[in-house]
């Protein structure tokens, strides 16, 4: 395949550390290339250097065989190469057409001519199979579709190679499904596509290369036949991880959470109830929407139960704020670490002690700032936390590391039971399996853990057992050594079978 885009020898250092030790990279016209890596490795850096946000220090550019400067982002965008950021750059009190002619308005008297760009943008709609009216506002669609109205933009202005930085990210299922259509159409029309993402099975469904980078430089390549699981997760850790769910078989204990017949916003007229007792995983599935992050967040009084009950080891809790969560032993880390989990402008040890601050204030009105920094250091050498030291930005950790600083924050509490909401979601293959060895650890310890996640080989390979909801209610219960994807899934898209139900 010939070449349409290559990096050589790029460089790129930053106070303290060298990001990119000589990177290559080589993407072919109409080709689909995945750059892998665990947090840190230089790809967001590598992407940034492509795009002109940030300025190599040194190696070389070259399109079509030509050098290139990409040394802004106007350059990058003339030379047709175009970043879609994870976090998406869209103006939402703007309709769709103005955002993506967002910079480079039509004119007619001087004045911005919407009729034009409107009628305009129905093109680069229609390129991505997106049926919306341009002249609604962005901020009232879905962020599936919001997703698309940026690669419209980027199709705008002639983009010949698309970077996506973990563009599932956000989406449901479906949407996911209906990026991948894109993305294949795209191709198939010569658009190139640079993709980044930390869940493994979209490598494997939607790559035809994977370059993956470890430590700022190349580590190796994958093509065809040769992208696995095990083979991407090698490269990126430098090593084989034969048991990447590290799960052992203990005796659990006494009840330590009981739900009964709670009921949500997300489903008023279905109840869930379940149990989950002392040392015991139990992993919640189901599709998107479904009510699982609801269902936590009302027991934990985030959002106000319609109905029903929970007992924290054999005691009603009344719960109507997330003080009263706390107070009886419940501890949430949230879906969304970076608006709801951690303070990113605050420094490790504030966030690692912010739960504590009550508890261990000085006449029950002072801060205590030998507790804090007592509980931040703990947090980092237990966790194993990798920070210059407590007093950090949180902002400027990786995020396997901002999801362990979370962690610590709760752990310091010390709950009788843990909620978590997708635990790994965003973060390196390797976080993850130290996040998972955190869970086996805190489970062998006594702790009930109850964790909701949308990766379907993360429930299999953590949960004692497997609690699948459908619309708000419990469709069925699934135990350790029975647990299949097809029966997750049939449970999950209301197929129930009595035979499923343990």
């Amino acid at each position: 395949m010939s070449s349409l885009l290559e990096a050589r020898g790029v460089v790129k250092s930053f106070p303290g550390v060298k990001a990119l030790r000589g990177v290559d990279l080589r993407l072919g016209a109409g080709e689909v290339l995945a750059v892998l890596g665990e947090n840190g490795a230089g790809k967001s850096t590598l992407m940034k250097a492509l795009a002109g946000v940030q300025a190599a220090d040194g190696g070389e550019f070259l399109m079509n065989g030509d050098p290139v400067r990409v040394d802004t982002v106007r350059g990058a965008m003339a030379a047709g190469i175009a970043l879609i950021h994870q976090e998406l750059n869209m103006a939402g009190n703007l309709d769709v057409a103005a955002n993506i002619f967002l910079g480079r308005e039509f004119r007619k008297f001087g004045l911005v001519d919407d009729e034009r760009m409107r009628r305009e943008a129905v093109t680069y709609l229609k390129m991505v199979g997106l049926d919306v009216d341009p002249a609604v506002e962005v901020g009232t669609l879905p962020i599936g579709k919001q997703q698309l109205v940026e690669i419209a933009k980027a199709l705008s202005v002639d983009a010949k190679v698309l970077i996506m930085d973990e563009p599932t990210s956000s989406l449901s299922q479906t949407e996911a499904e209906q990026l991948f259509v894109v993305v294949k159409d795209l191709v198939s029309r010569g658009v190139s596509i640079i993709y980044i993402s930390h869940r493994l099975s979209e490598i494997v469904q939607i790559a035809d290369r994977v370059t993956v980078l470890r430590d700022g430089e190349n580590a190796g390549e994958l093509a065809g036949d040769e992208i696995t699981h095990g083979k991407m997760v090698q490269l990126m850790v430098g090593r084989d991880v034969d048991r990447f769910y590290q799960r052992t078989q203990h005796e659990l204990g006494e009840v330590a959470l009981e739900v009964k017949e709670l009921r949500t916003t997300a489903y008023p007229e279905h109840a869930a109830s379940f149990q989950v007792a002392r040392g015991e995983v139990v992993g919640v599935a189901g599709l998107v929407g479904a009510g699982r992050t609801e269902m936590l967040e009302a027991m934990f009084g985030v959002m106000p139960a319609l109905g029903g009950e929970v007992w924290v080891q054999g005691e009603k809790a009344t719960i109507g704020a997330p003080r009263e969560a706390i107070a009886a032993g419940l501890a949430l880390v949230p879906e969304d670490r970076k608006t709801q989990g951690a303070i990113l402008d605050m420094a490790v040890l504030e966030n690692a002690s912010l739960a504590s601050l009550k508890r261990d204030a000085r006449k029950g009105a002072f801060l205590n700032r030998e507790a804090e920094e007592a509980l931040a250091e703990k947090g980092i050498k237990d966790l194993s936390i990798r920070t210059p030291d407590a007093a950090q930005l949180v902002r400027y950790l990786s995020g396997g590391n901002q999801q362990k600083v979370v962690l610590a924050k709760w752990l310091a509490m010390k709950p009788k039971v843990l909620l978590l909401d997708e635990p790994t979601r965003g973060i390196d293959v390797g976080a993850k399996q130290e996040i998972y060895g955190l869970i086996e650890e805190l489970a062998k310890q006594g702790m009930a853990i109850l964790f909701v996640s949308s990766e379907m080989e993360e429930v299999m390979g953590l949960s004692d057992r497997v609690l699948v909801m459908h619309e708000g209610e419990v469709a069925g219960e699934l135990k350790r050594g029975g647990i299949t994807e097809e029966q997750i899934m049939s449970l999950a898209t209301g197929g129930v079978s009595q035979e499923l139900k343990v």
